[in-house]
């Protein structure tokens, strides 16, 4: 089987892919990490796109199909800008901000994550209603109702302690997509969630001037984490990518 990397976000860990992964456990060798600092991964001083690259490479032998998520989107790319990636897939990643939405970007998750450190012990009781999924995981999801609610609170508190957090979301001020190199010679997919609030998907139409050649694609009804909004579509479309090559 061909080996297949999926890297999550900021603040996110490797159960994120949870949702997709009995797709692609079928017909991969996935290697789903928690990235430095985040997860059950103690920091190791890797906090920007192309110092997790680096670590990426030193932990498993390219080339390799890789599927990221925002910050681990971006760190597709520069696998596959390297040209250690036999297809990339990316998922809202970071990068084709500007500053306003960048700062936004960095804000946003910051506060999630103050937020779920106020809840503290209260999350399993708000995460219990759908009116508590929806304060809770609206940021996140286009369907905050359906996050399954001890995963969501397991995602909470993950991101509340995640100790590679501030250096890698500081790290996002020095990072704007540069020359794609060699993502011209594989095949790229681009995906965006129209609900994303995140990275709000006006930035797919920057991701489309500066990967002319990519697949870009909505996905209908999505959020900032597209694997539980449709998992059977963000499986395809890492599917399909990978298939190409």
């Amino acid at each position: 089987m061909a080996t297949l990397v999926l890297l999550h976000g900021l603040g996110s860990r490797r159960e994120v892919w949870d949702p997709v992964r009995p797709a692609l456990d079928a017909r991969f060798d996935v290697r789903a990490p928690d990235l430095p600092g985040f997860g059950l991964a103690p920091p190791t001083g890797a906090a920007s796109v192309p110092e997790l690259a680096d670590w990426v490479l030193a932990t498993v032998p390219a080339p390799f199909h890789v599927a990221g998520s925002s910050m681990g989107g971006g760190v597709a790319l520069e696998l596959g800008r390297r040209g250690a990636a036999r297809s990339v897939t990316a998922f809202a990643p970071v990068g084709f901000w500007g500053p306003a939405s960048r700062r936004w970007c960095q804000a946003s998750v910051t506060t999630a994550r103050a937020c779920a450190r106020a809840f503290g012990p209260g999350l399993p009781r708000l995460a219990g209603t759908a009116a508590g999924r929806v304060a809770l995981f609206g940021l996140f999801f286009g369907h905050p109702t359906r996050v399954d609610p001890a995963a969501g609170v397991a995602d909470a508190r993950s991101l509340a302690v995640a100790p590679g957090f501030r250096a890698a979301r500081d790290a996002f001020a020095g990072y704007r997509f540069g020359e794609p190199g060699a993502l011209t010679d594989i095949p790229v997919t681009v995906a965006w969630g129209p609900r994303d609030l995140i990275l709000p998907a006006f930035q797919a139409r920057r991701a489309g001037r500066l990967l002319p050649g990519a697949r870009h694609v909505r996905l209908r009804g999505c959020g900032h984490l597209p694997f539980a909004d449709d998992p059977e579509a963000c499986a395809g479309l890492i599917t399909e990518t990978a298939a190409g090559a």
